[in-house]
Parts: C-alpha cells; sequence; structure tokens
C-alpha cells in the first residue's frame, strides 16, 4: 500500500490520517479538505479574555471501547494534561432537565424517583418499567424509536422522553429515526434478552455488539476510577483536531490541502484517479470521510446504486447560538434541558455550558455561558431556507426562548449565531440495511474504497474516530 488519499479533513479524516501514519506499510498519505480549516463540526472560540465557546461537540463521553480509544488517543497525542473531567456526582450529570407545558422539570434520577410521580409525568416510572418485561420482542428487523418506546415504555415516555433525547443527540423526529441504528444497545437488548429490563440486569444485550476489545491506557483507566460521565479540553474541543494536525505535520508522511475540494474521482486499473480543480493526482486507495451526499456527487457513473444509496441518507441543518450573560442567571443548575417538539418544533434545547465547564469562563468576574440549540429536522418547516434566514432572526428567537425558559430577562453581554448547514445524517427506518448493501456493492466490485464519519456507523465524535481506526485495521489488515 503505497498512497492513501483520505477525503475529507474532519474528526473522521484526521483520524484515518493519524492511524494511517502509525502504520508503516503506508508509505504517503494525502488529506484534501475543500474548506479552510480542519477540524468539521469540532470548533471553539477562544476570546482573548479566555473564555471559551463550543460551536459544536462539547463534552466527550469516556465509555465503551470507543470512549477508551479517544481516550487513548488524547493520551497519545500529549493532551493529557488538559482534560477536564465531569464526574458522575457533578451536579451537570445528576440534573438535566425538560421543558414542557411552559415549565422546567428535572428528570428522574436515582431509585427513590422511580417510585415517585414527577412531572410532566403522569405515574411513577417504575410502573413503565414493570410492565416492560411482559412485552414481546418484535419480529420486525427495525423499527423508529417512538414506535419502540411507546410499543416497551407507554406513549408518553415515547412523547416526552424519546422524543427530547433524540432532538438533542441527533436534532431529529423520533417517529422516523432507526432504533436499531441510533440506539443499538436497546434494540441488542431487546432482541437477546426480550427486555430493555432484563438486558440491563443481565448485561452483554446493552452492549453494542461486536464489542472490539480496546485495551486502556492512563486517561481510559482513570476516568473509570474517577467516574468520568464526559469531558472537554482546557482550550476546548478543537484542541484535540489541532494536535493531531500538528501530529501529522511532524510525520513527514502525511499532505494536507485545504481549499482542496475533490470534483470526481475515477477507477484506475489498480487505485483510483482524483481530479481537483487545479490538477490530478493518483492514489491506490481511498478513504472518505465525506458526507455521503457530498462522496454521492465525485462518484463515477459505474458505482449509480452506491451513488443512489448515498443520496438516500439525508441530513438536517441546526441553528447553534452561544450567549454570554454577566453575573449567575440560571434558576436552575444542571447540564441543560430539552424541549420534546409538542412543545416547541423549532427550538431543541439549551445547553448550560458555565455549568460542566466552568473553567471555560472568563476567568474575571461572573458570568453565564449558555448554548441555544434549534432547528434540526423542523428547521425548513419553522425558520424557511437555511440561505434566506438572517442570524439576527436565530439570535431574537434563541434570547426570546432563554427568556421565557430561564426567566433571564437581561440582554446577552455577547452572542455568536452559527448555522451548520446539513450537519447532522438521520439514520432512518432501515439505515443499517442500506449501509450494508453499499458496502457489499464495494466489496463484490472490488473498489478500494473505504467510508467512514458521521452518516453510516454513528454521528458521536468516538464513534467517527473510531470508524476511521476501524477501515484503517480493515485496509492493513492490522486488527483492532
Amino acid at each position: 500500500m503505497k498512497t492513501v488519499a483520505v477525503l475529507g479533513g474532519g474528526i473522521g479524516g484526521l483520524a484515518a490520517s493519524y492511524y494511517l501514519c502509525k502504520n508503516p506499510q503506508v508509505t504517503k498519505v494525502i488529506l484534501l479538505e475543500s474548506s479552510g480549516r480542519l477540524g468539521g463540526w469540532l470548533w471553539s472560540t477562544r476570546r482573548s479574555d479566555g473564555a471559551v465557546f463550543e460551536h459544536g461537540p462539547r463534552g466527550i463521553r469516556p465509555m465503551g471501547a470507543q470512549g477508551c480509544n479517544t481516550l487513548n488517543m488524547v493520551d497519545d497525542l500529549g493532551l493529557g494534561g488538559e482534560i477536564l473531567p465531569v464526574t458522575y456526582s457533578h451536579v451537570a450529570s445528576k440534573n438535566r432537565y425538560l421543558y414542557v407545558r411552559g415549565e422546567l422539570h428535572r428528570m428522574p434520577s436515582g431509585i427513590s424517583g422511580l417510585f415517585q410521580t414527577i412531572p410532566p409525568f403522569s405515574r411513577p416510572l417504575i410502573l413503565s418499567l414493570a410492565g416492560e418485561i411482559l412485552v414481546k420482542k418484535t419480529k420486525e428487523e427495525d423499527e423508529s424509536i417512538h414506535s419502540f418506546f411507546s410499543r416497551r415504555l407507554g406513549k408518553e415516555l415515547a412523547d416526552i422522553a424519546a422524543d427530547s433525547v433524540c432532538r438533542g443527540v441527533f436534532a431529529g423526529d423520533c417517529r422516523k429515526l432507526s432504533v436499531r441504528s441510533c440506539f443499538p444497545p436497546f434494540y441488542n437488548a431487546e432482541q437477546r434478552r426480550s427486555s430493555l429490563i432484563l438486558g440491563m440486569l443481565l448485561g452483554s444485550g446493552m452492549l453494542k455488539c461486536p464489542a472490539p476489545a480496546i485495551a486502556p491506557g492512563y486517561l481510559a483507566k482513570r476516568s473509570r476510577k474517577e467516574s468520568w460521565a464526559q469531558w472537554s479540553l482546557r482550550r476546548g474541543v478543537e484542541s484535540l483536531p489541532e494536535a493531531i494536525t500538528e501530529y501529522l505535520q511532524q510525520s513527514g508522511r502525511v499532505q494536507l490541502h485545504k481549499e482542496t475540494p475533490v470534483k470526481q474521482i475515477v477507477p484506475l486499473a489498480s487505485g483510483w484517479e482524483v481530479h481537483l480543480e487545479n490538477g490530478v493526482m493518483s492514489a491506490d486507495h481511498i478513504i472518505s470521510a465525506l458526507p455521503a451526499k457530498a462522496l454521492s456527487s465525485v462518484l463515477p457513473p459505474s458505482c449509480q446504486p452506491l451513488i443512489q444509496q448515498l443520496r438516500d441518507i439525508s441530513s438536517v441543518t441546526v441553528a447553534l447560538v452561544n450567549l454570554e450573560y454577566d453575573g449567575s442567571i440560571l434558576p436552575v443548575m444542571g447540564f441543560g434541558h430539552l424541549v420534546p417538539s409538542s412543545e416547541d418544533r423549532g427550538l431543541l434545547g439549551v445547553v448550560y455550558d458555565s455549568v460542566p465547564f466552568p473553567q471555560h469562563n472568563r476567568p474575571d468576574g461572573q458570568t453565564t455561558r449558555l448554548t441555544v440549540m434549534m432547528g434540526g429536522a423542523w428547521f425548513q418547516e419553522v425558520f424557511g431556507a437555511p440561505e434566506m434566514v438572517t442570524e439576527e432572526s436565530l439570535l431574537a428567537r434563541a434570547t426570546e426562548a432563554v427568556e421565557r425558559h430561564l426567566g433571564v430577562g437581561a440582554a446577552p453581554i455577547w452572542s455568536r449565531v452559527i448555522l451548520h448547514r446539513d450537519c447532522i445524517p438521520q439514520y432512518y427506518q432501515g439505515h443499517f440495511r442500506r449501509v450494508g448493501s453499499m458496502r457489499d456493492f464495494i466489496q463484490k466490485n472490488k473498489l478500494p474504497l473505504s467510508l467512514i464519519g458521521a452518516s453510516y456507523d454513528g454521528v458521536s465524535v468516538n464513534d467517527v474516530i473510531f470508524s476511521g481506526r476501524t477501515a484503517v485495521d480493515e485496509l492493513l489488515g492490522t486488527g483492532l
């Protein structure tokens, strides 16, 4: 394997390049990014006064093989001293809220919370959980998240809890999203144990399958010992792609090209010809970290079945508004609150950034940082075409929500509006079969092509990084 081209310089493409760079089988890695920056959705603003604001993911979870793998990478890159851990005992981990019927409600937690009727729910959760064990498992190969939770735990929990969580994680509609692809542990628990409760009690069913063995490094062991729920980095999560970029540059084996969009890839007798705006290059193998639709537009006509399947993977647009207020203005302390679609279709939720990561506040004077998330699957319906929406209208909607939900009458002292176009892929029902069919086509036609990134096997930072590692291991036969 002489030359591998990596398409896309987000965290997936950077991770794949990082793992390629560590293997002597690869002579040269060429990373091609169409925009002027690397890191994709991992994007942090660092103000001169020391404040940090995240414009994408903010807290990364350490759990599972994928979480362990990311912490091993952080360790290897020398970022261990920058880690900001949030433990399960922290108020941001214990307190999460729902905004329902015009009020904030703390989500039930702990054993005692199961036996009480806690608004917005109309009965104790233990009643839904007790009945869940008696529900027969479905014979369908896939199901919407809303249907799954309605069937197993009742319509109220599906309408409020499952709906809100899907909006917070995927900015998506739980009535369309696939439980098998979005929440495989829940799907696996039902299939193997015939129950979510039994899956949790008896184990194995709640794990992603297969669960690869990743030897934990120092940080991963520390995260378990100290019971981390999530973590960030002192200068923001963009420090991770920056550290990978620096590692790649120092390796001498990776060429990084920004503002270099790929126009077309053409199969050769062996490898690919990659057409750029200002020339042509060749590669023995391509690892594509592009969004599915972007890849579909550069593939040759001979890949028509693959092109159509890639086009069938939709993505949603999210408006993200960072706000900073003078003083301590929150009426409650916690990670933040989510809003079900029945309450406000356009407003997904509000993250109380200063609670989990007070280290990102400016050091002089008390301030409160918030992030308001809007749109998602409902963006066009509520706000109109993304290209026509103004930053002023989004800022006004965000500050109005903060006033209405949190009782904050003061105006923010700082704000920034970011519109992320087509940023979160939507795993609709049948997604697992679609992705399997794509990879079958690639294998059957012996295409030297690997698919990685958020469009296929998970949208979290950990999932995307792990997809890069998996592709490299499969390509080079190194194994996990």
